[in-house]
């Protein structure tokens, strides 16, 4: 509340209605102190500065200005509401720039591929939010978007691959499977091990060799590495899965591959012509920057 004369006070429960351009020009006034100098920092004339404060004062009731013959002399009920304008006029200057930056935010669609690990989605997420370039992200299942975030064997034939992540692929088990036991394991040591294997993966044929002689007599088949460690964590057999998605489930225990160490590279699968979209083209190169090292 604002108290002005007598005792009276100024007060969003009133009836009175003080609007953007009257509170600017008050303040103006009350800085420069002079008529004259304040319609210039408003580019407006005299006579219209002077109608929009003696409007105010009319809707206020109160005398803000004591008119003198060089400049003006600032009331009490000014001294007030001064401060009061300044916060008014600075919140609605914060709320206009809210709405401009939110309409300036470029739209980016990417699509998460299964099988990428939480820790590596939420990393890349982070490395885009940049208040110099704001962009609206939208995330979408599989293959969809302008780009999309999955590995490099999931990448279409005319498309572009950035990576971001590498990692090895381990041999995923139950905490409390017999080879937990042993911290390296040998070439011999997968011969008895029952398989739970992703036929539709693109990694599948490369994981074939590890399999053995068991690889035509699965324990379990799973749609995708995600499913296939719900069957780890089950019980029912062991998987080879890239190192990020076992380390983040629980009941799980993971050793590296003998004598075959296999890699997984992830990033961004992209169409040469998106880079002609500026977020896009703005999001990769930011990528390729944070994630060189």
């Amino acid at each position: 509340m604002l108290p002005g004369k007598n005792g009276l006070f100024f007060s969003q429960a009133s009836k009175i209605i003080m609007d953007y351009r009257q509170l600017k020009c008050f303040i103006a006034v009350f800085e420069e102190r002079n008529i004259t100098s304040a319609a210039r920092r408003m580019f407006l004339t005299q006579p219209a500065l002077s109608a929009t404060i003696k409007a105010l004062e009319q809707e206020l009731e109160v005398a803000l200005f004591d008119r003198l013959p060089r400049g003006v002399e600032v009331t009490a009920d000014a001294r007030v509401l001064y401060p009061q304008a300044r916060r008014m006029v600075a919140e609605a200057d914060a709320l206009a720039r809210s709405f401009r930056k939110e309409q300036n935010r470029q739209q980016v669609v990417i699509g998460i591929e299964s099988d990428i690990a939480t820790s590596h989605v939420e990393q890349v997420l982070r490395a885009v939010q940049q208040k110099e370039y704001p962009l609206l992200i939208t995330l979408e299942p599989d293959c969809t978007g302008e780009i999309r975030f999955g590995s490099e064997d999931q990448r279409c034939e005319d498309e572009l691959f950035l990576p971001l992540f590498t990692e090895p692929y381990v041999l995923a088990l139950a905490d409390d499977h017999p080879l937990g036991r042993s911290e390296q394991l040998t070439a011999a040591d997968l011969q008895d091990i029952d398989w739970i294997q992703c036929p539709g993966h693109d990694s599948h044929q490369r994981l074939l060799p590890l399999y053995g002689a068991r690889a035509a007599s699965p324990a379990a088949n799973a749609g995708n590495l995600t499913l296939a460690l719900h069957l780890v964590q089950s019980g029912m057999g062991a998987a080879i899965v890239p190192e990020s998605l076992a380390q983040a489930r629980c009941n799980v225990i993971t050793r590296a591959l003998p004598e075959q160490p296999l890699v997984r590279r992830t990033g961004i699968c992209y169409a040469a012509q998106t880079q002609a979209i500026p977020s896009v083209a703005w999001l990769l190169e930011h990528l390729r920057q944070v994630f060189a090292g």
